[in-house]
């Protein structure tokens, strides 16, 4: 005769209790690895190669990666929270002076800089004048900080840390627009900090000018700051202007959108930097694929820029060390020995390609459903923001965010931040190309020296470990250049990483 609930003994409850438990959350991972492979369940066969590719379906190359489920999590909470409009009180100091900072480089560049110059105003409690974006770098672009970032909600969200002004008092600006870089009056200083100084550097260094001077104007901040042995508090503050204090303009912010948007109606996309464009050759000075006019066509654009000091480049000396981008061409390679079929969405989140149609033309053939932002939605909404780089390149930042995996072919600056906003964003797939060894499997497979699927498992193999998941910064002491950047890779903000250095 069956046991009702009431005469079972308790100790048989709890444990059917568990059992039931534990099949619940069996079901619920088998689903949420489904959804994990979704993307990565790709047909070798479009590759042209038999079927014993079949065994190289490569699943486990998502194995540890957060899924869609975690998405956003981070900052959708935050994002919650800001709708009640509710400000933080302000931070009460005294400051030492006004730090007003010329920004330089492209936008993913600049956008770190600003980061680095809010956590040194709070290191030396300054107030900071709302940053100058660079104007006379290769774009050209003439966007002010506030045609690309909410300047009130940049101001207002980081009140309980820093005060930020939009201008100098007008006490001052007749100070700063008489004043020289080696000026000894009281007024202002115009000056570039020593690259990757610590905070030491600028406590015993910068903070006694303010004694001098009533503002410092840093007129370069392109890696002023440390990627490592800062203090956690000011590390967690550079985290937190990168991913909340900075936001897009609504018209950024609403384009955006709308992209995302319309390549999700088709399903899941792969955003793809490609940075083979003409700027990015010229000056790494790679010419690999380019006839002998383009590669005298990139020189002399290296040479017409004073400030690239640079001039003579061994371009196959560099492609093999990994420091050249791929060619489309590669790309096109790379994409199908990791698995990606001709049904796979690619969105060309970059400029213009070097070479035009000529040279994306073998990548368009491998991946028809190649997408750039003006097939998207209508050209007349990109009026406004067509002949500046900067804005153009935050939609493209909205969407290499946004997507099922991200791969740059060439790790600048917007290759690393997306990284790092991925990463936060609850470790989504970036495929971190190793370029170096890339070139050696591309070319022993254009010799024939390797097979198809000989080249597409040693592709696999060499990016097991490449995908973003969690992972310390690579270290260098007294070698910052070689070593992991910090927005790459920000893990003292990011959930699931131990055994890292953190400093105070």
């Amino acid at each position: 005769m069956a046991m009702s609930l009431a005469q079972m003994p308790r100790g048989k409850i709890r444990v059917c209790f568990v059992a039931g438990c534990c099949g619940v959350l069996l079901w619920a991972c088998v689903l949420q690895l489904l959804s994990l492979g979704r993307l990565w369940c790709c047909s070798w066969s479009s590759s042209g190669n038999n079927s014993s590719a079949a065994t190289l379906v490569p699943t486990r190359l998502i194995s540890g990666i957060g899924g869609s489920s975690s998405r956003f999590s981070n900052l959708k909470a935050k994002s919650d929270s800001e709708k009640d409009n509710t400000l933080p009180p302000p931070r009460i100091y005294k400051s030492n002076g006004y730090l007003r900072v010329s920004c330089n480089g492209g936008l993913n560049q600049m956008r770190s800089e600003i980061c680095d110059m809010v956590a040194l105003a709070r290191l030396l409690n300054l107030t900071l004048v709302v940053p100058e974006l660079d104007k006379k770098s290769f774009w050209a672009d003439q966007s002010n900080f506030g045609d690309i970032f909410d300047v009130s909600y940049f101001i207002d969200s980081l009140r309980d840390e820093v005060r930020i002004v939009k201008r100098l008092p007008k006490r001052y600006n007749k100070l700063d627009s008489n004043t020289s870089s080696n000026s000894t009056s009281i007024g202002t200083l115009r000056m570039a900090p020593v690259s990757w100084s610590d905070e030491k550097y600028y406590l015993e260094q910068i903070l006694p000018l303010f004694n001098k001077f009533k503002v410092i104007h840093f007129n370069k901040t392109d890696a002023r700051l440390a990627n490592n042995g800062i203090d956690i508090s000011l590390q967690k503050l550079r985290c937190r202007v990168n991913f909340h204090a900075l936001r897009f303009t609504p018209e950024i912010k609403k384009l955006g959108d709308k992209l995302v948007q319309a390549i999700r109606k088709r399903g899941s996309y792969v955003a793809l930097h490609l940075r083979y464009e003409m700027d990015m050759l010229a000056f790494s000075g790679c010419n690999h694929d380019c006839s002998p006019e383009e590669a005298e066509e990139l020189k002399r654009m290296r040479y017409a820029y004073p400030w690239w000091r640079e001039k003579e480049i061994d371009s196959k000396a560099k492609r093999l060390q990994g420091l050249c981008p791929l060619t489309p061409e590669e790309t096109s390679l790379v994409l199908k020995a990791l698995g990606f079929d001709n049904n796979t969405q690619i969105y060309i989140a970059a400029g213009e390609t070097y070479g035009g149609h000529k040279r994306i033309k073998v990548l368009q053939e491998a991946f028809p459903y190649l997408l750039r932002k003006e097939m998207l939605v209508d050209k007349e909404l990109f009026s406004k923001f067509q002949n500046h780089s900067s804005q153009m390149a935050a939609i493209d930042f909205m969407v290499s965010v946004a997507s099922d995996v991200f791969i740059p072919t060439y790790d600048g600056n917007m290759a690393k931040v997306v990284e790092g906003f991925r990463r936060y964003q609850g470790y989504q797939k970036s495929i971190l190309l190793d370029r170096r060894k890339l070139v050696e499997h591309l070319d022993l497979y254009k010799n024939k020296t390797l097979s198809w699927d000989e080249f597409a498992k040693a592709v696999q193999q060499t990016h097991e470990r490449s995908l973003g998941q969690p992972a310390c910064r690579r270290q260098i002491p007294n070698k910052p250049k070689e070593e992991d950047y910090f927005y790459a890779n920000p893990y003292e903000c990011l959930s699931n990483v131990t055994g890292c250095a953190i400093s105070g």
